[in-house]
């Protein structure tokens, strides 16, 4: 099912896995990264490893970003190196950060003066259901964009959610899933450690709550790699508390406050300044029981 040239910059966790997925159909998409060897270790999947990463943006029908932030995505489009300038009018450039919505408006305002379309496309479900190409993608832009890269969001997923045709819906959505994500995992850590306190098997504890009405996805997925020991880097703690803080902040903008967000994401923001910046996000519990 091999698709149209396409370009990805950010091959982290996330964008190693949409990669991988890409090539595995055949598309052989173009990648980027500021770290060469996550780029080259993509080449025997079946990417390529272009020396001049403008040159194979131009001739692109797409570019995803996938970098961690809105400082990261303003510096791959406009930066000193920027990709902006080298796209043609009516190529698309998804942008899969988790931003704010605003900061996502502003990107697109400014590609547009180029004739250039942006998909708001954050995504959601980790680097191996972006290798099986399960993930959520929650995506709003308008019908032109939609259309140019419905073939390569279909090759992307197998869960892709059309929000709306307004930039910026895309974004709204994934904090408010971050939120929630957000939410589940503190209370699920908190659950385990109050069950290690009481005495309590933590694997035998979560084997319950995953069947019954305490599950939550997120809370299963860390709870299990955190019983384990497997507290490898997957979804680093900054995460949640950039997407968390970015959630608060849309809240407030839209004049909402919720009795949970803020608690949550003030503990993620805690085990971030106690030296957790780097680990796994799962690595909560043992703060928590600390």
């Amino acid at each position: 099912m091999a698709g149209f040239p396409v370009t990805l910059v950010g091959v982290g966790n996330m964008g190693g896995g949409m990669a991988q997925r890409l090539a595995s159909l055949g598309w052989a998409p173009s990648v980027h990264d500021l770290d060469p060897a996550k780029v080259d270790a993509l080449v025997p999947f079946g990417t390529l490893a272009p020396v001049d990463i403008a040159q194979a943006a131009s001739k692109s029908i797409a570019t995803i970003v996938c970098v961690v932030d809105a400082a990261q995505t303003r510096d791959v489009l406009f930066g000193p190196e920027g990709l902006a300038h080298h796209l043609p009018a009516g190529h698309v450039v998804l942008l899969c950060p988790t931003i704010a919505p605003q900061d996502v408006e502003s990107i697109a305002a400014l590609l547009g003066q180029q004739g250039v379309l942006t998909l708001d496309a954050p995504l959601s479900g980790g680097p191996v259901r972006a290798r099986e190409g399960s993930m959520s993608l929650m995506v709003a832009g308008p019908d032109a964009a939609w259309a140019a890269c419905e073939t390569l969001l279909t090759a992307l997923s197998s869960q892709v959610f059309r929000i709306s045709d307004r930039v910026g819906d895309g974004a709204r959505t994934k904090l408010v899933n971050n939120l929630l994500a957000g939410i589940n995992l503190v209370g699920a850590a908190e659950a385990l450690a109050l069950a290690d306190r009481l005495g309590l098997d933590a694997g035998r504890t979560l084997e319950v709550i995953a069947q019954s009405s305490g599950q939550s996805w997120i809370g299963s997925d860390r709870m299990r790699r955190a019983i384990a020991g497997d507290l490898a880097p997957r979804a680093h703690m900054t995460l949640l508390a950039k997407d968390t803080r970015l959630a608060l902040d849309a809240a407030r903008e839209a004049g909402f406050t919720g009795p949970l967000g803020g608690a949550a994401s003030a503990v993620f923001a805690q085990a971030v300044r106690a030296g957790l910046a780097g680990m796994d996000d799962a690595s909560l519990l043992d703060f928590l029981k600390r």
